[in-house]
Parts: C-alpha cells; structure tokens; sequence
C-alpha cells in the first residue's frame, strides 16, 4: 500500500500516540483524533455526543482528499463506577458511548467507504484482556465494552473478507500509561504484577508496534485475529 492514510482515534497520548508516532515513521499518513484538538494533525471530537463519531469520520475523509485506507480504534474510557453508586448506570452508558458505539459508528462508516470505493481496508481495535477475563467490580463498563469490541471485530472479519475488507485486534493487559497507572495505585501498585508471570506491564511501544504491523504488514489470512499483549497474565 502506498502511502496509506489512516484515522487513528485517541491519539493524543498514551497507546494512541505511540502507534501514531511508530505509524508516521513506516511513512503512513495519520489523522488523528482527540477529545480536544492538540494540533494541526488531529480532529476534535468528543464521543459522549453521539454524533461526533460521524462528525469525525466526515473531517477525517475531507483532509483525505475522499480516500482512508486503514480505521484504528484506540479511544478509550476507563473510569471507576461503585457498584452501589447513584451514577452506575449514567457511568455505564458513557463508558459503552466512548468506548464501543463510538468504534461502532466508525467502523459502520469505513465499512461503507470501503464497499463504495471497491477498494478494500482495514480496521485495528484495541481491545482489551478485560474483554476476555473480565476487570474489576468497578469496572464492569469497561470489560462490558472490551467484550463487545471483540464480538463486533469478529463478525466484521468474517462478514466481509470477500470484500478484502480485513479486521483485526489486540488485547493489552496493563500498559504503562497514565490511565493504568491510576489503576495499578488504586489497586495496591507493584503488587498488582504478582498477577504478570513476565514481571512488568506492557509498554506503549510494543503496542503500538503491534498495532503498527496490524495496520500496515498483516497478511490477510490474518483477519479475524486477536492479539494478547498481557505478559502472560491471561493466556488462551
């Protein structure tokens, strides 16, 4: 693929702006997104709204002069709700909004581009091991949506492979961002990665080198595919 143009959503920081950096360096052309706009190379959009994900796709396809290549899912919510809680259901409702109707949407749009162009594409979800074995009690959103993620992947791979329209995934446990290293304290710190046989979390490198290969080199015989990235901590 020459010069394939991708829409990368989260990727202002963390994961996202790893896959983004490591995506750039194999020369691709990337637009991002984020919830604010960080710079001249990303989109605004806030997926609590439920119609900025098209808003977002239309922007996306404008800047591309008409053509995106390659969908990667990375915006992500990670938010603690108490079980007990009077906000459960408004925290599980924006959980699922952001981290799966929002992919949804989007992978809707890429789907019908693709048909339209005749051309093909792909899609890379980063999912989440919590989509397999479950998170915490104050996180059954989050698993809820990692799961769902996971299933929608599956059925795009299998529903339009003919089409070479081609979908991947990957599963990290722990990655040393910001956002899991509020939960890592949360949830006692270092002692937290008994549960890791490798010993540390994930880097955002080696996601995004995961991601990268998914977007870029992945043979299509690949599609349908998930990718743990969890240092053994949950094996299948």
């Amino acid at each position: 693929m020459d010069t394939p143009t991708i829409l990368l959503t989260g990727s202002s920081r963390g994961i996202g702006a790893a896959i983004a950096s490591e995506l750039r360096s194999r020369g691709a052309r990337v637009i991002g997104h984020a919830t604010g706009a960080v710079d001249d190379h990303t989109i605004a959009a806030d997926f609590a709204d439920p119609a900025a994900p098209a808003a977002l796709w239309a922007e996306a396809l404008e800047r591309a002069g008409g053509g995106i290549d390659i969908l990667l899912n990375n915006a992500g919510l990670f938010d603690a709700e108490d079980l007990g809680g009077p906000n459960w259901l408004a925290g599980w409702n924006r959980t699922l909004e952001i981290n799966l109707t929002a992919a949804a949407q989007l992978s809707r749009l890429a789907v019908l581009h693709w048909q339209d162009r005749g051309t093909g594409g792909r899609l890379v979800h980063i999912a989440s091991r919590a989509g397999h074995r479950g998170d915490s009690p104050a996180h059954w959103h989050y698993a809820a949506a990692k799961g769902g993620m996971l299933a929608m992947h599956k059925t795009i791979a299998r529903a339009y492979a003919a089409e070479n329209i081609l979908s991947f995934a990957i599963t990290p446990g722990f990655t040393d961002t910001a956002m899991a290293g509020d939960y890592l304290d949360s949830r006692g710190g270092a002692g937290l990665l008994s549960d890791i046989p490798l010993g540390r979390v994930a880097e955002p490198e080696e996601i995004a080198r995961i991601a990268t290969f998914c977007a870029l080199d992945a043979p299509p015989s690949m599609t349908g595919a998930t990718i743990d990235a969890n240092g053994a901590s949950y094996v299948r």
